[in-house]
């Protein structure tokens, strides 16, 4: 027969059991069941980023112009919240932020071209810094794995330098190819996550 603190203890266990989030193995029950549409929605990012790497200089432009509408939305919304704070006093900020994001957003969607050619500039000068960076970063600080640290700043810098040199006629398709990459890779580590956890319910 146990005894009080023996029942103390069990019931403790038991809460704290209770209290435990998800372990490995239910979130991977949770996804086994929805493996299809989790291996669905892989295959459609790679078939939808295969297109975009295709056709680069379109799907550039549907961004650019998607990133406009966006800021025309965002300036919507400003402007909403300059109207219910106007008894605030962050009221002028909040209308000149919405002003900003309509006049960025309309200037974009009326010339998408030059807006691709201004956004690919500022991504090569983020690349060449980022690359720099942590190219300096490897040499100086003895992190590591540091040669991989180098060689990723290597090949930033690279892209960045490969980038201006072209610039402004890489405006019209480096968007639009890194993000069809981007979707590519996304899918395939969707695809590869839902045939991973099919695999290992069935057993093989």
């Amino acid at each position: 027969m146990k005894t009080g603190t023996q029942l103390q203890k069990d019931i403790m266990s038991v809460t704290v059991r209770d209290r435990t989030p998800g372990t490995p193995a239910d979130e991977t029950n949770s996804v086994r069941n929805i493996w299809g549409w989790v291996l669905a929605a892989g295959i459609v990012q790679i078939l939808a980023g295969t297109l975009a790497v295709s056709f680069a200089f379109i799907s550039t432009i549907v961004s650019v112009v998607t990133l406009g509408i966006l800021l025309l939305v965002a300036a919507a919304g400003q402007t909403a919240a300059a109207i219910l704070a106007r008894d605030w006093g962050g009221f002028l900020l909040f209308l000149l932020l919405a002003v900003f994001y309509a006049v960025a957003g309309f200037l974009i969607i009326q010339h998408p071209l030059l807006a691709a050619e201004g956004l690919t500039l500022m991504l090569a000068a983020v690349y060449l810094v980022g690359g720099i960076f942590r190219i300096i970063s490897a040499c100086v600080e003895r992190v590591p794995s540091r040669g991989w640290v180098l060689l990723n700043g290597v090949i930033t810098l690279l892209l960045g330098i490969l980038i201006w040199q072209q610039w402004p006629v890489s405006g019209l398709w480096v968007l639009g190819l890194f993000i069809g990459i981007d979707l590519i890779v996304n899918g395939v580590t969707w695809s590869a996550l839902a045939i991973c956890v099919r695999n290992r319910g069935t057993g093989r």
